[in-house]
């Protein structure tokens, strides 16, 4: 047997929505963060949670790119395929690469199966699949010899099937499969029946590897190099809850958080839940404005007030965000965002939600907004939006994403006495209290603990006076407090930190972009500018306000480009702002960008004329 070894690879678990894809590739990177591999993830679910067997739009996957050396993404494309039924081979082929490797289950290549997938003749035998390294396994058949004498029902054994699949790619990768053999065991502690037959399902699958003529190689990635200390794997999602308990502790206050559950943002209410001990108090409300609702009541009751949505339950919070922005009170909205309109694409990933972030309530209502660029960069996101929450007395949106919440990484876990405290300090002294008395430097007004002795003052959504907080109609008073509220949101600008910046300061392209987009941007970059060029990408941390740093570098490039999952939103900002004309890389597909879409597009603007100055048309490259 022939060992060689690979610098990374790409596997795509998929199949139908009940085969346990996304249990086989969140096993399989454990594995590899164990092994030392740098390893990124992409779940992608279907839209539907009970659609019809072998359907195509009731396909789950998960992707997985695992390697020796830094990697930014999940990959453009998978190394090998395991698809579990025809209808997972049809929606994924296209994706595999020319001489990939593809395991296929025969076992569900049933003519009923094949006719839902749209297949006239069964690929596996129609010579179709020429150009990839087939290996036609029934994997169903061997599943049941695995358990046979069990007492579980045909069903049940069924289910197992998964596990068949992880034990064979566990030998194909050269993974010790004693790990997972105690893993299993635990994950079913309370079922042993259902553990004992998993682990034997995985044996079988390992043994087949071993055994199986076909395979003629084990494949072998080293651990890459880390900088030392303890990792974690750690989704978006579980990194938000986790930087909310930190960012309340840092600014010596306990945290309240109310959601209701929205798809992909509900998984941040269950992790909170489990950290009862730090003192937070979770909330599952009736609705989103009541949620938003209760959230607003905590911050004026003095606590750390969270609520959690995605762009249709941020539609529903829009009219009481404006009331946390007329009562200056600190709330930290975050918004997981997904496919829109409406319903749209509730478990794809999008990054549509920008305008709605800086402009979706009525009247001159401005709030600071932050975006986290990874799964593990949600954890500082949602510390500094706590910190500006509070420094500011504003509500502060924080925008996620799909693929940032449900996707992992390797996390060095924070050294948490090194994370600087920024202590509340709630007004006491009732001398010369005036409720919208303002500090010079933030223009933030006092936090101001209802029953306060002496401080005793109403807040609420009509117009109050610039000074004692009384109800004003005043029309040179609306504006001052008009003024005031957005000079506020102005100034969050000198608490931002240094753009991320990979590159020089000037040069031919320049490509921008935020939030979950980082990884591939980064990748694209720094394989263009290995080849000679000057091109650099600055990622943005802050929308609104815009970080300082790109003001300082945006027109010393010849070509700037806006990359974003969505028509063009930032792009318009960054035009309306800046004067130049930035072109848009866009894409609006449910997907992330691939590195070689952006690549492409790099090589088409260092092919193109200098820009010019901002004009009314907007070139986009589509992805």
């Amino acid at each position: 047997m022939e060992t060689k070894q690979l610098d990374r690879v790409v596997i795509r678990f998929a199949g139908d929505s009940g085969d346990g894809m996304q249990l086989t590739g969140t096993e399989f990177a454990k594995a590899a963060a164990e092994a030392g591999n740098d390893i990124s993830t992409f779940p992608d679910f279907p839209a539907e949670i009970r659609a019809p067997a072998g359907s195509l739009f009731g396909v789950s996957g998960f992707q997985l790119h695992f390697s020796s050396s830094e990697i930014y993404t999940p990959g453009d494309a998978p190394d090998v395929l395991v698809a579990m039924n025809p209808a997972a081979l049809k929606t994924n082929l296209k994706d595999l690469v020319d001489n990939g490797t593809l395991i296929v289950n025969t076992g569900a290549f049933i003519e009923a199966n094949l006719k839902k997938a749209g297949y006239q003749t069964n690929p596996v035998e129609d010579g179709s699949l020429g150009k990839y390294k087939v290996h036609a396994i029934d994997i169903s058949q061997l599943t049941t010899s695995a358990l046979e004498g069990s007492e579980l029902s045909t069903k049940e054994k069924g289910r197992a099937k998964n596990f068949f699949a992880l034990g064979l790619v566990f030998w194909m990768y050269g993974r010790e499969p004693e790990t997972e053999i105690r893993r299993i065991y635990q994950q079913f502690a309370k079922k042993p029946e259902f553990g004992e037959a998993n682990v034997k399902v995985f044996k079988a699958g390992y043994h087949y590897g071993e055994t199986a003529e076909v395979f003629q190689t084990v494949y072998k990635v080293p651990p890459a190099t880390f900088q030392p200390g303890p990792y974690r794997n750690i989704t978006g999602n579980e990194a938000i809850a986790l930087g909310l308990v930190v960012g309340a502790e840092l600014a010596g206050k306990k945290l309240f958080y109310s959601g209701y559950p929205i798809t992909p943002a509900s998984s941040i209410l269950h992790s909170l839940a489990k950290y009862k001990n730090f003192g937070t108090l979770t909330f599952q409300a009736e609705d989103e404005i009541a949620a938003m609702g209760a959230a607003i009541g905590a911050a004026y009751g003095g606590s750390i007030a969270v609520t959690a949505s995605s762009g249709p339950g941020i539609a529903l919070k829009g009219e009481a965000i404006g009331l946390a922005v007329m009562t200056e009170l600190p709330v930290v909205i975050i918004n997981v965002q997904r496919g829109g309109p409406s319903t749209g694409l509730p478990t794809k990933t999008e990054q549509s939600d920008l305008f709605q972030a800086i402009y979706g309530r009525n009247g001159e209502s401005p709030i600071p907004v932050i975006a986290a660029k990874s799964p593990g960069d949600t954890f500082y996101c949602a510390i500094e939006a706590v910190k500006i929450a509070t420094r500011y007395m504003c509500p502060v949106m924080l925008l996620s994403d799909g693929y940032i919440a449900n996707g992992s990484e390797p996390w060095p876990l924070p050294n948490l006495t090194t994370l600087p405290r920024f202590d509340v300090i709630h007004r006491t002294d009732p001398t010369s209290y005036f409720v919208y008395e303002r500090d010079p430097r933030t223009l933030s007004r006092a936090w101001v603990i209802p029953g306060t002795p002496g401080l005793e003052h109403r807040i609420g959504g009509i117009e109050k006076d610039a000074l004692t907080g009384n109800i004003s109609y005043a029309p040179e008073n609306h504006e001052k407090q008009t003024k005031v509220r957005a000079e506020k949101i102005n100034r969050v600008a000198q608490d931002i930190g240094e753009l991320d910046l990979s590159g020089g300061e000037s040069g031919d392209v320049l490509v921008i972009g935020w939030g979950g987009t980082y990884g591939a941007l980064r990748q694209a970059q720094q394989a263009v500018a290995a080849q000679g060029h000057k091109v650099s990408h600055a990622h943005l941390r802050w929308l609104s306000p815009l970080e300082p740093g790109l003001a300082k570098i945006i027109h010393n490039f010849k070509h700037v480009i806006v990359a974003e999952l969505n028509m063009g939103q930032l792009r318009t900002v960054i035009r309306a702002q800046f004067l130049v004309d930035a072109v848009g890389l866009n894409k609006i597909q449910g997907q992330p960008f691939k590195v070689s879409e952006v690549v492409a597009a790099i090589h088409k603007q260092l092919e193109a004329a200098p820009m010019a100055q901002a004009s009314s048309s907007q070139p986009t490259v589509n992805a």
